[in-house]
Protein backbone atom coordinates (compact mmCIF):
# COMPACT_ATOMS: atom_id res chain seq x y z
CA UNK A 1 0.00 0.00 0.00
CA UNK A 2 2.30 2.07 -1.47
CA UNK A 3 0.25 5.42 -1.61
CA UNK A 4 -3.27 7.22 -0.49
CA UNK A 5 -6.00 4.87 0.66
CA UNK A 6 -9.16 6.43 2.48
CA UNK A 7 -12.84 6.31 0.88
CA UNK A 8 -13.94 8.80 3.42
CA UNK A 9 -17.18 9.53 2.53
CA UNK A 10 -17.06 7.66 -1.19
CA UNK A 11 -20.47 7.89 -2.26
CA UNK A 12 -22.56 10.63 -2.78
CA UNK A 13 -23.57 8.40 -5.54
CA UNK A 14 -22.57 8.06 -8.77
CA UNK A 15 -26.20 9.18 -8.82
CA UNK A 16 -25.65 11.67 -5.80
CA UNK A 17 -23.87 13.57 -8.92
CA UNK A 18 -26.79 15.31 -10.31
CA UNK A 19 -26.42 18.58 -8.02
CA UNK A 20 -28.47 20.77 -9.29
CA UNK A 21 -27.17 25.07 -8.86
CA UNK A 22 -29.08 27.89 -8.56
CA UNK A 23 -28.92 31.02 -6.53
CA UNK A 24 -31.38 31.93 -3.29
CA UNK A 25 -31.88 35.14 -2.87
CA UNK A 26 -33.97 37.03 0.06
CA UNK A 27 -37.34 39.22 -1.17
CA UNK A 28 -38.36 41.02 1.84
CA UNK A 29 -39.32 37.88 4.29
CA UNK A 30 -39.68 35.15 1.18
CA UNK A 31 -36.89 33.26 -0.07
CA UNK A 32 -36.76 33.17 -3.96
CA UNK A 33 -34.64 31.32 -6.36
CA UNK A 34 -32.41 32.99 -9.17
CA UNK A 35 -31.37 31.28 -12.25
CA UNK A 36 -27.96 31.32 -11.44
CA UNK A 37 -24.33 32.19 -12.36
CA UNK A 38 -25.20 34.34 -15.58
CA UNK A 39 -28.69 35.82 -17.46
CA UNK A 40 -27.53 33.59 -20.50
CA UNK A 41 -29.84 31.02 -20.06
CA UNK A 42 -28.07 28.26 -22.21
CA UNK A 43 -25.10 28.70 -20.16
CA UNK A 44 -26.40 28.62 -17.04
CA UNK A 45 -28.03 25.44 -18.46
CA UNK A 46 -24.73 24.08 -19.34
CA UNK A 47 -23.92 25.06 -15.86
CA UNK A 48 -26.53 23.35 -14.72
CA UNK A 49 -26.09 20.35 -16.31
CA UNK A 50 -22.54 19.61 -15.78
CA UNK A 51 -23.01 20.37 -11.86
CA UNK A 52 -26.03 17.85 -12.37
CA UNK A 53 -23.73 15.37 -13.85
CA UNK A 54 -26.48 14.29 -16.85
CA UNK A 55 -23.05 13.03 -18.48
CA UNK A 56 -22.76 10.11 -15.80
CA UNK A 57 -26.12 8.15 -17.17
CA UNK A 58 -26.88 9.40 -20.26
CA UNK A 59 -23.13 9.33 -22.02
CA UNK A 60 -21.04 6.01 -22.43
CA UNK A 61 -17.68 6.12 -21.90
CA UNK A 62 -17.21 6.23 -25.78
CA UNK A 63 -20.06 7.64 -26.87
CA UNK A 64 -21.47 10.95 -27.75
CA UNK A 65 -22.29 13.34 -25.51
CA UNK A 66 -25.84 12.79 -24.10
CA UNK A 67 -26.64 10.24 -27.00
CA UNK A 68 -27.68 7.52 -23.89
CA UNK A 69 -27.77 4.09 -24.42
CA UNK A 70 -25.68 3.53 -21.22
CA UNK A 71 -26.80 0.42 -19.19
CA UNK A 72 -28.14 0.71 -15.88
CA UNK A 73 -28.06 -2.87 -14.25
CA UNK A 74 -30.60 -2.80 -11.19
CA UNK A 75 -31.71 -5.76 -9.33
CA UNK A 76 -35.44 -5.94 -11.53
CA UNK A 77 -33.33 -5.89 -14.40
CA UNK A 78 -31.21 -4.00 -16.87
CA UNK A 79 -32.12 -0.21 -17.68
CA UNK A 80 -30.72 1.82 -20.61
CA UNK A 81 -30.61 5.89 -20.45
CA UNK A 82 -32.60 7.69 -23.51
CA UNK A 83 -31.09 9.83 -25.81
CA UNK A 84 -31.46 13.69 -24.67
CA UNK A 85 -29.97 15.41 -27.72
CA UNK A 86 -32.13 17.30 -29.67
CA UNK A 87 -32.38 14.96 -32.65
CA UNK A 88 -35.89 15.30 -34.04
CA UNK A 89 -36.50 11.35 -34.47
CA UNK A 90 -34.29 9.85 -31.93
CA UNK A 91 -33.54 12.31 -29.07
CA UNK A 92 -35.74 15.14 -27.54
CA UNK A 93 -35.56 17.25 -30.81
CA UNK A 94 -39.18 18.03 -30.93
CA UNK A 95 -39.92 18.15 -27.12
CA UNK A 96 -41.25 21.59 -25.66
CA UNK A 97 -40.05 23.25 -22.42
CA UNK A 98 -43.18 22.31 -20.70
CA UNK A 99 -43.06 18.66 -21.81
CA UNK A 100 -39.31 18.53 -20.04
CA UNK A 101 -40.75 20.02 -16.77
CA UNK A 102 -43.09 17.65 -16.77
CA UNK A 103 -41.18 14.79 -17.25
CA UNK A 104 -38.57 16.41 -14.24
CA UNK A 105 -41.53 17.47 -12.31
CA UNK A 106 -43.86 14.70 -12.38
CA UNK A 107 -41.80 11.38 -13.53
CA UNK A 108 -43.42 11.16 -16.70
CA UNK A 109 -42.19 10.80 -20.18
CA UNK A 110 -43.54 13.24 -22.63
CA UNK A 111 -46.40 10.72 -24.06
CA UNK A 112 -47.81 10.55 -20.42
CA UNK A 113 -45.72 7.07 -20.02
CA UNK A 114 -44.52 6.64 -16.19
CA UNK A 115 -40.76 6.98 -15.85
CA UNK A 116 -38.57 4.21 -14.00
CA UNK A 117 -37.31 5.76 -10.99
CA UNK A 118 -33.74 4.92 -11.86
CA UNK A 119 -34.80 8.69 -13.13
CA UNK A 120 -34.45 10.31 -9.92
CA UNK A 121 -37.86 12.29 -10.11
CA UNK A 122 -38.20 11.91 -6.78
CA UNK A 123 -35.55 14.52 -6.22
CA UNK A 124 -35.83 16.36 -9.48
CA UNK A 125 -39.32 17.46 -8.63
CA UNK A 126 -37.97 19.92 -6.43
CA UNK A 127 -36.04 21.37 -9.40
CA UNK A 128 -37.61 25.10 -10.18
CA UNK A 129 -39.21 25.83 -13.32
CA UNK A 130 -36.37 28.63 -14.21
CA UNK A 131 -34.01 25.35 -13.78
CA UNK A 132 -35.97 22.99 -16.00
CA UNK A 133 -36.15 25.63 -18.38
CA UNK A 134 -32.38 26.46 -18.18
CA UNK A 135 -31.45 22.75 -18.58
CA UNK A 136 -33.99 22.41 -21.43
CA UNK A 137 -32.12 25.00 -23.52
CA UNK A 138 -28.60 23.95 -22.97
CA UNK A 139 -29.76 20.17 -24.55
CA UNK A 140 -31.24 22.00 -27.07
CA UNK A 141 -28.04 23.72 -27.67
CA UNK A 142 -25.60 20.38 -27.88
CA UNK A 143 -25.09 18.59 -31.59
CA UNK A 144 -27.96 16.41 -32.39
CA UNK A 145 -26.72 12.44 -32.23
CA UNK A 146 -29.19 10.14 -34.41
CA UNK A 147 -29.12 7.12 -32.23
CA UNK A 148 -31.93 5.26 -31.42
CA UNK A 149 -32.74 4.49 -27.76
CA UNK A 150 -32.68 0.81 -26.27
CA UNK A 151 -35.50 -1.30 -24.97
CA UNK A 152 -35.34 -1.90 -21.40
CA UNK A 153 -34.53 -5.30 -20.40
CA UNK A 154 -36.49 -5.79 -16.86
CA UNK A 155 -37.74 -9.08 -15.35
CA UNK A 156 -41.54 -9.77 -15.04
CA UNK A 157 -43.52 -8.28 -13.52
CA UNK A 158 -41.14 -5.46 -13.33
CA UNK A 159 -41.28 -4.62 -17.07
CA UNK A 160 -45.07 -3.58 -16.28
CA UNK A 161 -45.41 0.36 -15.65
CA UNK A 162 -48.64 0.52 -14.36
CA UNK A 163 -46.88 -1.35 -11.38
CA UNK A 164 -45.17 2.12 -10.70
CA UNK A 165 -48.35 3.60 -9.82
CA UNK A 166 -48.17 1.64 -6.30
CA UNK A 167 -44.53 2.95 -6.21
CA UNK A 168 -44.85 6.12 -6.45
CA UNK A 169 -47.88 6.17 -4.37
CA UNK A 170 -45.37 4.88 -1.49
CA UNK A 171 -42.07 6.76 -2.32
CA UNK A 172 -43.23 10.11 -4.96
CA UNK A 173 -44.23 13.09 -3.18
CA UNK A 174 -44.49 16.14 -6.26
CA UNK A 175 -43.48 19.33 -5.24
CA UNK A 176 -41.19 21.55 -5.87
CA UNK A 177 -38.27 22.97 -2.79
CA UNK A 178 -39.90 25.63 -0.43
CA UNK A 179 -37.30 27.83 1.48
CA UNK A 180 -36.97 26.97 5.32
CA UNK A 181 -37.60 30.70 6.46
CA UNK A 182 -35.98 29.82 10.08
CA UNK A 183 -33.09 29.01 7.83
CA UNK A 184 -30.48 31.46 6.33
CA UNK A 185 -29.93 31.96 2.56
CA UNK A 186 -26.90 29.95 2.69
CA UNK A 187 -28.88 27.34 4.23
CA UNK A 188 -31.63 26.97 1.94
CA UNK A 189 -29.55 26.93 -1.11
CA UNK A 190 -27.30 24.37 -0.36
CA UNK A 191 -30.43 21.79 0.93
CA UNK A 192 -31.74 23.01 -2.60
CA UNK A 193 -28.69 21.88 -4.22
CA UNK A 194 -28.32 18.64 -2.36
CA UNK A 195 -32.04 17.62 -2.12
CA UNK A 196 -32.70 18.31 -5.96
CA UNK A 197 -30.76 17.72 -8.76
CA UNK A 198 -28.36 16.46 -6.32
CA UNK A 199 -29.95 13.52 -4.80
CA UNK A 200 -27.52 12.64 -2.84
CA UNK A 201 -30.32 10.59 -0.65
CA UNK A 202 -30.54 8.40 -3.33
CA UNK A 203 -27.26 6.43 -2.83
CA UNK A 204 -26.84 7.26 1.18
CA UNK A 205 -30.35 6.37 1.99
CA UNK A 206 -30.71 2.26 1.98
CA UNK A 207 -33.00 0.60 -0.28
CA UNK A 208 -35.61 -1.74 0.13
CA UNK A 209 -36.90 -4.70 -1.71
CA UNK A 210 -39.01 -2.52 -3.68
CA UNK A 211 -36.22 0.11 -4.59
CA UNK A 212 -38.02 2.62 -2.55
CA UNK A 213 -36.51 4.38 0.44
CA UNK A 214 -38.20 5.93 3.67
CA UNK A 215 -37.76 9.58 4.16
CA UNK A 216 -37.08 8.95 7.96
CA UNK A 217 -33.69 6.32 7.23
CA UNK A 218 -32.30 9.60 4.40
CA UNK A 219 -28.66 10.15 4.38
CA UNK A 220 -28.52 7.27 7.30
CA UNK A 221 -26.31 4.93 4.58
CA UNK A 222 -26.54 1.87 2.78
CA UNK A 223 -25.34 -0.56 -0.23
CA UNK A 224 -25.08 0.70 -3.59
CA UNK A 225 -27.11 -1.80 -5.32
CA UNK A 226 -25.53 -4.01 -8.08
CA UNK A 227 -22.29 -1.53 -7.85
CA UNK A 228 -21.03 -3.63 -4.48
CA UNK A 229 -20.07 -0.20 -2.92
CA UNK A 230 -20.85 1.24 0.57
CA UNK A 231 -22.55 4.85 0.71
CA UNK A 232 -21.99 5.53 4.08
CA UNK A 233 -24.22 7.24 6.84
CA UNK A 234 -24.10 11.28 6.18
CA UNK A 235 -25.97 11.42 9.59
CA UNK A 236 -23.44 9.49 12.85
CA UNK A 237 -20.01 10.58 13.23
CA UNK A 238 -19.76 6.96 13.63
CA UNK A 239 -19.73 6.53 10.07
CA UNK A 240 -19.37 9.80 7.52
CA UNK A 241 -21.24 12.43 9.64
CA UNK A 242 -20.23 15.64 9.13
CA UNK A 243 -20.97 16.92 12.32
CA UNK A 244 -17.42 17.35 13.08
CA UNK A 245 -15.96 18.22 9.68
CA UNK A 246 -15.21 21.91 9.20
CA UNK A 247 -16.76 23.34 6.38
CA UNK A 248 -13.73 24.53 4.22
CA UNK A 249 -12.81 20.53 4.49
CA UNK A 250 -16.48 19.21 3.22
CA UNK A 251 -16.05 21.35 0.22
CA UNK A 252 -12.31 20.81 -0.27
CA UNK A 253 -13.58 16.79 -0.34
CA UNK A 254 -16.99 17.60 -2.73
CA UNK A 255 -15.14 20.03 -5.13
CA UNK A 256 -11.32 18.77 -4.99
CA UNK A 257 -11.84 14.96 -4.27
CA UNK A 258 -9.26 15.10 -1.02
CA UNK A 259 -9.41 17.03 1.95
CA UNK A 260 -7.61 16.79 5.33
CA UNK A 261 -10.38 14.05 6.26
CA UNK A 262 -10.10 11.63 3.46
CA UNK A 263 -10.57 11.10 -0.27
CA UNK A 264 -13.09 10.04 -2.53
CA UNK A 265 -12.99 6.88 -4.77
CA UNK A 266 -15.31 4.45 -6.41
CA UNK A 267 -18.30 5.96 -7.67
CA UNK A 268 -18.06 9.03 -5.56
CA UNK A 269 -14.58 9.89 -7.62
CA UNK A 270 -16.96 9.83 -11.03
CA UNK A 271 -19.28 12.54 -9.10
CA UNK A 272 -16.15 14.75 -8.13
CA UNK A 273 -14.52 14.56 -11.58
CA UNK A 274 -17.65 15.10 -13.98
CA UNK A 275 -19.73 17.48 -11.82
CA UNK A 276 -19.08 18.78 -8.43
CA UNK A 277 -15.61 20.27 -9.39
CA UNK A 278 -16.89 22.68 -11.41
CA UNK A 279 -19.47 23.76 -8.94
CA UNK A 280 -18.90 27.36 -7.94
CA UNK A 281 -17.26 28.14 -4.34
CA UNK A 282 -20.11 29.66 -2.92
CA UNK A 283 -22.61 26.51 -4.25
CA UNK A 284 -20.14 23.94 -2.96
CA UNK A 285 -19.95 25.89 0.36
CA UNK A 286 -23.31 26.02 0.53
CA UNK A 287 -23.81 22.28 0.01
CA UNK A 288 -21.57 21.98 2.75
CA UNK A 289 -23.33 24.19 5.52
CA UNK A 290 -26.32 21.95 4.83
CA UNK A 291 -24.52 18.85 4.72
CA UNK A 292 -23.21 19.83 8.06
CA UNK A 293 -26.24 20.78 9.83
CA UNK A 294 -27.98 16.99 9.00
CA UNK A 295 -29.21 16.24 12.60
CA UNK A 296 -27.02 13.03 13.91
CA UNK A 297 -29.37 9.97 14.22
CA UNK A 298 -28.65 6.29 13.17
CA UNK A 299 -25.74 4.44 13.31
CA UNK A 300 -24.51 5.88 16.94
CA UNK A 301 -24.58 2.47 18.57
CA UNK A 302 -21.63 0.37 18.80
CA UNK A 303 -20.08 -1.55 16.00
CA UNK A 304 -21.86 -4.92 15.74
CA UNK A 305 -20.37 -8.36 16.47
CA UNK A 306 -18.35 -9.92 14.36
CA UNK A 307 -18.64 -13.70 13.28
CA UNK A 308 -14.70 -13.70 13.73
CA UNK A 309 -13.87 -15.37 16.76
CA UNK A 310 -11.38 -14.31 19.08
CA UNK A 311 -8.66 -16.16 18.28
CA UNK A 312 -8.98 -15.71 14.58
CA UNK A 313 -8.92 -12.02 14.98
CA UNK A 314 -5.38 -12.47 17.08
CA UNK A 315 -4.21 -13.95 14.27
CA UNK A 316 -5.40 -11.97 11.64
CA UNK A 317 -4.04 -8.77 13.32
CA UNK A 318 -0.82 -10.29 14.17
CA UNK A 319 -0.75 -11.19 10.16
CA UNK A 320 -2.55 -8.03 9.22
CA UNK A 321 0.69 -6.17 11.01
CA UNK A 322 3.06 -7.38 9.29
CA UNK A 323 1.63 -6.65 5.93
CA UNK A 324 1.26 -3.37 7.17
CA UNK A 325 4.43 -2.86 7.82
CA UNK A 326 6.17 -4.15 4.86
CA UNK A 327 3.08 -2.70 2.42
CA UNK A 328 1.50 0.43 3.83
CA UNK A 329 3.58 2.14 6.62
CA UNK A 330 6.15 3.68 3.94
CA UNK A 331 3.01 6.22 2.82
CA UNK A 332 0.62 5.94 5.96
CA UNK A 333 3.41 6.06 8.67
CA UNK A 334 4.05 3.15 11.35
CA UNK A 335 0.98 4.42 13.51
CA UNK A 336 -1.18 5.13 10.97
CA UNK A 337 -0.96 8.82 11.29
CA UNK A 338 -0.61 9.28 7.68
CA UNK A 339 1.18 11.85 5.38
CA UNK A 340 -1.20 14.80 4.50
CA UNK A 341 -1.64 16.15 2.17
CA UNK A 342 -1.04 13.22 0.19
CA UNK A 343 -1.46 10.29 2.02
CA UNK A 344 -4.52 10.36 4.81
CA UNK A 345 -4.01 8.75 7.95
CA UNK A 346 -5.50 5.44 8.94
CA UNK A 347 -5.76 5.84 12.72
CA UNK A 348 -8.89 7.61 14.03
CA UNK A 349 -10.39 7.40 10.51
CA UNK A 350 -14.11 6.83 10.13
CA UNK A 351 -14.28 5.69 7.04
CA UNK A 352 -11.79 2.73 7.77
CA UNK A 353 -14.32 1.69 11.13
CA UNK A 354 -17.67 2.40 9.51
CA UNK A 355 -20.29 -1.21 10.41
CA UNK A 356 -19.28 -2.40 7.22
CA UNK A 357 -15.98 -3.24 6.10
CA UNK A 358 -16.89 -3.66 2.09
CA UNK A 359 -15.02 0.21 1.12
CA UNK A 360 -11.47 -0.89 2.88
CA UNK A 361 -11.26 -4.32 1.28
CA UNK A 362 -12.00 -2.92 -2.21
CA UNK A 363 -9.82 -0.31 -1.60
CA UNK A 364 -7.13 -3.01 -0.65
CA UNK A 365 -7.90 -5.64 -3.68
CA UNK A 366 -8.57 -2.71 -6.33
CA UNK A 367 -7.05 0.60 -5.07
CA UNK A 368 -8.08 4.15 -6.72
CA UNK A 369 -7.05 7.10 -7.45
CA UNK A 370 -8.51 9.83 -6.47
CA UNK A 371 -10.31 11.99 -8.93
CA UNK A 372 -7.69 14.45 -10.86
CA UNK A 373 -9.89 17.69 -10.74
CA UNK A 374 -8.39 21.14 -11.10
CA UNK A 375 -7.54 21.99 -7.66
CA UNK A 376 -5.97 18.71 -7.01
CA UNK A 377 -4.71 17.75 -10.97
CA UNK A 378 -1.73 15.60 -10.03
CA UNK A 379 -3.65 12.83 -6.92
CA UNK A 380 -1.61 10.34 -5.29
CA UNK A 381 -3.48 6.83 -5.79
CA UNK A 382 -3.17 3.53 -4.14
CA UNK A 383 -2.22 0.28 -5.91
CA UNK A 384 -4.38 -2.89 -5.83
CA UNK A 385 -3.34 -6.06 -3.89
CA UNK A 386 -5.69 -8.33 -5.39
CA UNK A 387 -2.98 -10.02 -7.20
CA UNK A 388 -0.55 -10.73 -4.98
CA UNK A 389 -2.48 -10.94 -1.23
CA UNK A 390 -4.69 -13.95 -0.93
CA UNK A 391 -7.71 -13.33 0.75
CA UNK A 392 -6.58 -14.58 3.98
CA UNK A 393 -3.97 -11.57 3.75
CA UNK A 394 -6.95 -9.32 2.74
CA UNK A 395 -8.83 -9.94 5.48
CA UNK A 396 -5.34 -9.93 7.90
CA UNK A 397 -4.62 -6.41 6.78
CA UNK A 398 -8.34 -4.53 6.72
CA UNK A 399 -8.60 -6.64 10.17
CA UNK A 400 -5.55 -4.76 11.45
CA UNK A 401 -6.10 -1.18 10.18
CA UNK A 402 -10.04 -1.21 11.60
CA UNK A 403 -8.75 -2.34 14.72
CA UNK A 404 -5.23 -0.58 15.70
CA UNK A 405 -4.02 2.59 17.39
CA UNK A 406 -7.52 2.93 19.39
CA UNK A 407 -9.78 2.26 15.84
CA UNK A 408 -13.08 0.60 16.50
CA UNK A 409 -14.05 -1.51 13.92
CA UNK A 410 -15.04 -5.03 13.85
CA UNK A 411 -12.66 -7.98 12.23
CA UNK A 412 -13.11 -9.14 9.05
CA UNK A 413 -13.15 -12.74 7.43
CA UNK A 414 -11.59 -14.21 4.20
CA UNK A 415 -14.79 -14.82 2.67
CA UNK A 416 -15.83 -11.60 3.06
CA UNK A 417 -12.41 -10.03 0.84
CA UNK A 418 -13.67 -13.12 -1.35
CA UNK A 419 -17.03 -12.43 -1.89
CA UNK A 420 -15.38 -9.01 -3.53
CA UNK A 421 -12.99 -10.16 -5.90
CA UNK A 422 -15.42 -10.13 -8.35
CA UNK A 423 -17.40 -7.19 -7.97
CA UNK A 424 -17.47 -4.54 -10.84
CA UNK A 425 -14.07 -2.13 -10.68
CA UNK A 426 -16.28 0.31 -11.21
Amino acid sequence: MTESFVPAILSFSRSLARVGAGLVLAASSALAFAQGPTSDIVKQGEYLARAGDCIACHTQPTGKLFAGGRPMPTPFGTLYSPNITPDTETGIGTWTADEFYRMMHSGRSRDGSLLYPAMPYGAYTKVTRADSDAIFAYLRSVPPVRQPNRPHELRFPYNNRELLLGWRTLYFREGEYQPEPTRSVEWNRGAYLVQGLGHCSMCHTAINALGGSSESKAFEGGLIPMQDWYAPSLTSNKEAGLGDWSIADIADLLQKGTSKRGAVYGPMAEVVYDSLQYLSDDDVKAMAVYLKSLPQHGGESPNGKSAVSGEERNLLSQLGSKIYDAQCATCHGKHGEGKLPDFPPLANNQSIQMTSAVNPIRMVLNGGYAPGTAKNPSPYGMPPFAQSLSDEEVAAVVTFIRTAWGNHGTPVAAKDANALRSAPLY
